[in-house]
């Protein structure tokens, strides 16, 4: 997959990665593990434990619950960091779109990794913030989307009679 120069630049460029200083760097991506997943497979299931968060190398995923997608993803991104931290189960399913590599990060991995530098803990509640604020938009277009059918209904019913 990645030689260790190259898993050290890419580790630099995913989001909550990118302020921490390169010895750190060096440590992170030297222990994370590479898996490689074929298209259509579920890398993590709705409802399941979950103790690893993934980084996207190569490929794209569909996170979806529910059979409704949320979103998809791409080189660079992460996905699973919910339930390294709060240990609940997954909140949403990831599938494949097509052959998809990853490098992995287990909680133990993870925890011992913010022990040594803090500032990782912030760089991922940002992700998190950033996450939950697109959902809200989201949910908010649809709810203006919903008023504004209500009141447009309203309206024809009362001009037509119907």
């Amino acid at each position: 997959m990645l030689t260790s120069v190259d898993r050290l630049l890419f580790v630099r460029g995913v989001p909550i990665f990118k302020e921490l200083r390169d010895d750190f760097l060096v440590r992170l991506a030297s222990i994370m593990d590479e898996q490689e997943f074929p298209p259509q497979h579920t890398i993590v299931s709705q409802g399941q434990e979950g103790r690893s968060l993934y980084i996207l190398v190569k490929g794209s995923v569909r996170v979806h619950a529910d059979n409704q997608e949320i979103a998809r993803l791409d080189k660079g991104a992460c996905f699973g960091e919910m339930s390294v931290f709060d240990a609940e189960p997954r909140s949403a399913s990831v599938t494949t779109i097509d052959r998809c590599e990853c490098l992995t990060l287990t909680q133990q991995q993870l925890y011992e990794a913010i022990e040594e530098t803090p500032s990782i803990a912030v760089n991922i509640i940002r992700l998190l913030s950033r996450r939950i604020r697109e959902q809200n938009q989201k949910i908010n277009k649809l709810q203006n989307g919903s008023i504004n059918r209500r009141l447009s209904d309203g309206i024809y019913q009362k001009l037509t009679g119907v």
